[in-house]
């Protein structure tokens, strides 16, 4: 896949490439007022939300194409360049007659092939860089299709934004980060630039500087961060937006790692050992606790603890998927082994 560079003219080159701006535009007031104080601390590139598909409806989904117009505002103003996010023909088609010089498609829209199939049709004869969102769920194979079809299209300015994957446990992020699927898709396509997006995957702005920072950390090209200039008074994810003025304080304290780093270098590699590692335990954790449901389940139901023929099962199937997935069979029985004298020591203690 032969790429070209996402970078627009006047845009500095150094990590990290910041796109900011509100969630939502609410109104030409909020935009212009944050647009002017996102202009003076150097960012470049305006994002906002135009057309918001909710979860449910009944919220704020946009105030539509009328806010394209205060987006040309910025740029003739301003001079800085627009972002919006697009997921049908006709948004494609209204924000390329209105000048935004960057589409990027949501996660939602991402899921949906027959959507990307759209968009990519309506971008056919263009040269825009459109930036791809990961899907909802952890599957790199959908998010690389969906890079493959825009790809097709002719679009040759790509890149690919990490927002983290949606999770019933909530307990810290909004959507979990799983570092190591863009990790991959940095693998699989080297050529490709990746933007975090810690306001999605933090879901709270007390978390935005420290997975920034990860991120940074990762040799991610850029950030993609919500900013508002009164941010809790937002009409849509009030809770994950910061000030400009917070949002330089972000950029300040940032490290900037050697960006000359090859797979070669420790550190970067140990990184993302640590990161794996994390997201093992957190996994372990949830398994014991569903195999603390299970001996509650069977105390209840006085039934023991051991259940041969269901470990037999496990061994063999988890052992023969290892193998498929390159790993030794070996290793992994000795690993299953080890999580399931844990659960057994955990389900003994509820039995007692």
């Amino acid at each position: 896949m032969e790429l070209q560079s996402i970078l627009l003219p006047g845009v500095d080159p150094k990590r990290p490439l910041i796109i900011s701006g509100p969630c939502s535009a609410e109104t030409e007031e909020q935009v212009m007022t944050t647009a002017k104080a996102l202009s003076n601390i150097g960012v470049k590139i305006f994002r906002a939300g135009v057309w918001k598909p909710r979860t449910k409806p009944g919220g704020f989904e946009g105030v539509g194409t009328e806010a394209l117009t205060w987006l040309k505002r910025v740029k003739s103003e301003l001079g800085m360049y627009t972002a919006v996010e697009v997921a049908n023909a006709k948004h494609v088609r209204e924000a390329l007659a209105n000048d935004v010089d960057i589409l990027w498609i949501g996660a939602r829209t991402t899921a949906n092939p027959f959507s990307v199939q759209e968009i990519a049709d309506a971008l056919k004869e263009t040269d825009i860089p459109v930036l791809i969102k990961n899907p909802v769920n952890p599957d790199l194979d959908l998010w690389i299709g969906a890079i493959e079809r825009i790809y097709n299209a002719g679009i040759r300015r790509i890149g690919a934004i990490h927002r983290g994957f949606s999770s019933s446990d909530k307990k810290v992020y909004r959507n979990l980060p799983q570092w190591h699927i863009p990790i991959e898709l940095h693998r699989q396509l080297p050529t490709l630039p990746i933007i975090c997006d810690p306001s999605h995957i933090g879901g709270k702005r007390e978390l935005i500087a420290s997975i920034s920072q990860q991120a940074m950390d990762l040799n991610f090209d850029g950030l993609i961060i919500e900013s508002h200039c009164t941010p809790d008074k937002a009409w849509s994810d009030a809770s994950q937006q910061i000030t400009p003025e917070v949002l330089q304080l972000i950029l300040d304290t940032l490290v900037i790692r050697d960006t000359n780093q090859t797979t070669e270098n420790l550190t970067v590699l140990r990184r993302q050992i640590d990161l794996l590692d994390n997201d093992l335990l957190e996994l372990l954790a949830k398994r014991m606790r569903v195999s603390q449901e299970i001996g509650t389940y069977k105390k209840e139901h006085n039934m023991p603890i051991l259940q041969a023929q269901r470990y037999d099962e496990i061994l063999k199937n988890r052992i023969n998927q290892a193998e498929k997935m390159g790993m030794s069979g070996d290793f992994m029985k000795t690993v299953l082994m080890a999580i399931h004298e844990e659960s057994v020591r955990q389900q003994m203690m509820i039995m007692k």
